[in-house]
């Protein structure tokens, strides 16, 4: 979770900070577009964008740990069944600015990555939502969940016809 979030920072300050990026990045999400969403990602962070994929209505970049044989995925998506080929730039800004806290805070700080892990191998949802909101404080948020040994937070805005959730989830091969 830590190297994740560490690889993750940039990309998400570029979505919240720099919107002709933001845009960009939308409009390949929506074509599917894997190697011009690869050179976008390279843009911010040259150590991103080998295993990514898209789905129209989100993306999902993914991190492999050889050794352990544990894949961790991040990515933001429109749960399916809901649209097709749409993703909003404002709703990704919006997010993106909503998780840095809470990245920078997995990023940087060791003993909290930790102690969510714990939680999150304890199916303890209490204790994950509460340590999530703490630095993911917005009222968009709608829920925290575990998920794959990870967490999905889905956030709900007023401008936005569907949901969006952002995941980092931990997946073992």
């Amino acid at each position: 979770m830590i190297s994740v979030s560490k690889a993750m920072l940039p990309f998400y300050k570029a979505i919240a900070n720099r919107p002709a990026y933001a845009a960009e990045w939308s409009k390949v999400v929506k074509s599917g577009d894997l190697e011009r969403m690869q050179k976008l990602l390279r843009l911010v962070s040259p150590s991103l964008g080998d295993e990514l994929g898209t789905n129209g209505i989100g993306y999902f970049i993914t991190f492999p740990f050889p050794r352990s044989g544990v894949h961790f995925t991040n990515g933001t998506t429109i749960p399916p069944g809901s649209v097709r080929f749409f993703f909003e730039t404002r709703a990704h800004r919006s997010i993106a600015r909503s998780v840095l806290p809470l990245y920078r805070k997995l990023a940087s700080c060791r003993t909290f990555a930790l102690a969510l892990a714990r939680a999150i191998r304890r199916r303890d949802a209490r204790v994950v939502a509460r340590m999530i909101r703490l630095y993911v404080r917005t009222p968009a948020l709608k829920s925290v969940s575990i998920e794959s040994s990870g967490f999905a937070l889905l956030f709900d805005y007023k401008f936005s016809k569907y949901p969006y959730r952002n995941l980092l989830i931990r997946e073992d091969y």
